[in-house]
């Protein structure tokens, strides 16, 4: 009962929060055309080219106009969006996986095991995230999988901090102590006495993470390592929209309105994640 009364409790503490409101909405919105993208529902086909009509601004036919090969632009922005949401989800949720356990069995064993694992991690917060992530996917290849293990390794360590101080503080607090006496084993006490407390940060920071990994895969393709032609990526779309901006404004604008969109929504949901979960922050409102 009380785990169900928590739960509601947090929820409720969410959806007072207008900027926590506002972001889900405009990440559902991005949800919701993505998986129309990714059962091929878009109004026209994302690769289908037109030559006549190219360069059309937005209208009845054409939303948001079209690109210099005359192809629907809103169908690539959302077949891009679709792409960028895949890579984030993947790479999040390697770099969420792998970081979480390490920080948490590093920060729990102490010793030589956390000294190793704070190294490698300082290794890598030692190179930046973007020369890191052109490195590592100039190394492994272009496709989307390759882009998502990238960005994985590159914000792992970003898990690691994040699990591992919170399990520092609270293996030595006393109800952890007394059931290390009272012979638990490790994984019940890291499953239902360790984690529980540290899940509050790791869910907050897989929503910015969110964010971060769809503003790398675009830059990513932005700089030609990404997704290559023809297939869509929001990032390649501003890329090739550079030239024409200054005649077809709609070619930059909207892809470009998508990425801020999204990134924007991700950040506003990990704002109103936080508020909701953190006691001290509920008290204070």
């Amino acid at each position: 009962m009380k785990t169900s009364t928590g739960r509601r409790d947090w929820v409720h503490y969410y959806f007072k929060s207008t900027s926590g409101v506002i972001g889900l909405f405009l990440v559902l919105v991005m949800v919701i055309l993505s998986i129309v993208s990714a059962l091929n529902l878009a109004p026209i086909d994302p690769l289908e080219q037109n030559p006549i009509d190219a360069l059309q601004g937005p209208s009845g036919t054409y939303w948001f106009g079209t690109d210099q090969f005359g192809r629907d632009i809103f169908s690539r922005s959302i077949d891009g969006m679709s792409r960028s949401l895949s890579v984030a989800l993947l790479s999040v949720g390697l770099a969420a996986v792998v970081g979480v356990f390490l920080g948490v069995v590093g920060g729990f064993f102490g010793g030589w095991l956390d000294n190793l694992v704070v190294r490698a991690s300082d290794v890598i917060f030692a190179f930046p995230a973007i020369l890191l992530a052109l490195a590592i996917v100039n190394s492994l290849g272009n496709s989307w999988i390759d882009t998502s293990i990238a960005i994985a390794i590159v914000y792992t360590p970003i898990f690691i901090r994040v699990a591992r101080g919170p399990v520092l503080t609270v293996k030595e607090m006393d109800y952890v102590k007394s059931v290390r006496v009272l012979g638990f084993s490790t994984p019940r006490i890291l499953i239902r006495h360790v984690m529980p407390n540290v899940l509050a940060p790791i869910v907050v920071q897989i929503a910015l993470s969110l964010s971060w990994a769809i503003l790398t895969e675009s830059g990513l393709s932005f700089l030609g390592l990404g997704t290559q032609p023809p297939d869509a990526s929001l990032g390649l779309m501003v890329s090739e929209a550079q030239a024409l901006a200054s005649f077809a404004w709609w070619t930059l604008a909207f892809p470009s309105l998508f990425i801020t969109v999204v990134v924007v929504g991700l950040n506003l949901v990990g704002d109103g994640l936080r508020d909701a979960l953190d006691p001290a922050r509920r008290s204070s409102g």
